[in-house]
Formats: structure tokens, sequence, C-alpha cells
């Protein structure tokens, strides 16, 4: 009688999780179907591709975007690794400095943590303003052209400080009063307990901040001049504009030799697209795997 009961109860628990399942991966498909339109229209000539629209197999396949953007294999090398190296920094130190910021934050033995959690939260209300912005960086602090300049003013954000620091205050008391009682200091604690504990939002936060650098082309149009520090997304934005020049300076000429159909247009976009967003596509994975070890990690053992 009770292996019956429990063969019905599995029988009625596997359905939910079959559906759930079928559910989980229909979405998955959805997801990945823009994605796989994107690569297809990037090896589409542009003619086919305003004539056909976009579809998931290219209706006429054409490298024609890609050796626009790879014309200068030197160039575009070298912005990803200025791109990688401006990322890495970023997010390491961000992370670290971050924390640091709000580990003290979340004590309540800090005598000044309210006041400065608020000078902390104003920051996300107000801001100095572009022109006050430009000229402290360019002024007083001489990072024009400079590499640091992509790094540096980057390195705290105030709504992900408010995020570590609530992670913070929810760790067990318990643990901090005895690693005190044991002799250790604020920042043994800070590195032995603190931060081991806290994975799954320092993943997190190392994430958002990786994504929001590697997508950053403003800071470098605004103080970079330098051609060995022009980051990629900055390039991939000088390699469009400087086709949509072309473009109009083409229809305003007479007696052009090259067909304008046979100029990159939105398939150069779509390889842009590709080439921005691959390698943070293989990333991605490692920081999932990070978030399942933070869960782990993050449990406190009795």
């Amino acid at each position: 009688m009770a292996a019956r009961l429990s063969a019905k109860e599995t029988k009625h628990t596997k359905k939910p999780q079959w559906i759930a399942h079928s559910i989980a991966i229909l979405f998955s498909i959805l997801c990945i179907i823009p994605f796989l339109i994107v690569i297809s229209s990037s090896l589409t000539n542009e003619f086919a591709l305003n004539e056909h629209g976009y579809q998931l197999w290219p209706t006429f396949f054409d490298t024609t975007a890609y050796q626009y953007i790879f014309r200068n294999p030197r160039t575009i090398v070298n912005s990803y690794g200025v791109t990688i190296l401006v990322t890495v920094a970023t997010t390491v130190l961000g992370v670290l400095f971050m924390a640091m910021i709000a580990y003290p934050l979340s004590r309540r033995n800090c005598k000044f943590r309210r006041f400065l959690s608020f000078y902390i939260f104003f920051t996300m209300l107000f801001s100095g303003g572009l022109v006050p912005g430009y000229i402290l960086t360019t002024q007083y602090l001489h990072l024009k052209d400079n590499i640091l300049v992509m790094i540096v003013p980057s390195l705290v954000n105030a709504f992900h400080v408010i995020m570590i620091r609530t992670f913070f205050q929810r760790l067990p008391d318990s643990l901090f009063e005895s690693a005190k009682i044991d002799g250790a200091s604020e920042f043994r604690i800070f590195f032995s307990i603190a931060m081991p504990l806290s994975v799954p939002v320092l993943a997190s936060v190392a994430f958002f901040t990786a994504m929001g650098k590697w997508s950053d082309w403003y800071t470098a149009m605004l103080y970079i001049n330098k051609e060995e520090l022009v980051p990629l997304q900055y390039l991939l934005y000088r390699i469009q504009n400087n086709l949509q020049v072309l473009l109009s300076a083409m229809t305003n000429v007479t007696g052009i030799t090259i067909n304008p159909r046979d100029l990159p247009g939105n398939n150069l976009i779509m390889a842009m697209a590709v080439v921005a967003t691959g390698p943070m596509l293989f990333v991605f994975p490692f920081f999932q795997k990070y978030f399942v070890q933070g869960l782990t990690m993050g449990a406190v053992k009795g």
C-alpha cells in the first residue's frame, strides 16, 4: 500500500517538473533566437538583408561587414586588450573597494555609519554634472589620455555599496563577536569571514561591473584621444560613424565607382554587436559557476 502511494506521489511530482522544464526550455530557445538572428544578419549581404529582412539563416552569405571591421586587425586586437585590461582592473579593484566601504557601514559599532550611508546614498540622487566632472578630471587630476581615467572613476558605485552593505548586515553578529574574542582584527574578520560568506553578492556586483565597463564607450569619447588607448566599444562606434559619413558623401558625389548597396549597413551594426558581446558570452558561465558556489559558501554552518 505504501509502495503504491509513493508511486502515485512520484507520478504527481514528475508531471509538474516536466511542465516546468518544458517551459524553461521553450523560454531558453526564445532567448537564443534573437542572437541567432543577429549572427545571421551579420553574415548577410546588405542588399539581401534589405530585400528579404532578418532571418535565422543568411539568404546571401557575405562577410563584408566583418572585413570592414577587421580591415586593420592590429587596431582591433589593441582595442580588445585595452577593454580587457580596463574591465578586469575595474572589476577586481571595484569589488574590493566597495566591499571595504560597505563593511564598516554594516557594523553597529561604527560611529558615523548613518552619516556615511546618507552621504553615499546622496550621490545617487544628485551629481556634480558633466562640466565640473570634466574640469576635475582633466585640469586637477590630469587623467586625460590616461588609461586610469577609464578605471578610477568607475571603482565605486553607490548602489552596489548599499547592496553589499545590506548583505553584510544579514550575517550573524555572533561570528564577528567570536572572532573578536579570539583576538582577530577588523581586517582579519573582513578578509577571513565577511568576504568568503558574501560570495553571492560579490559575484553579482562583479558581473554587473564587468558588463557595465565592457560596454562603456562614453568615457573614452570624452577623455581619450590616443589611438593606442581606444577601447573596443568606442572603436566600433567610430567605425559606424565613419561608414555613415562615407555613405552620405557618396550620395552627394556623381561618378561613383562603388555601389553603395555593396557597402555594409545594418549588417555592420549586427557584426559589431557580435564582436562586442561575443567575449562576454564566454565569460558569463564562469560567473554563473561562482553564483552556485557562493550559495553554498554563504551558508552558516552551526
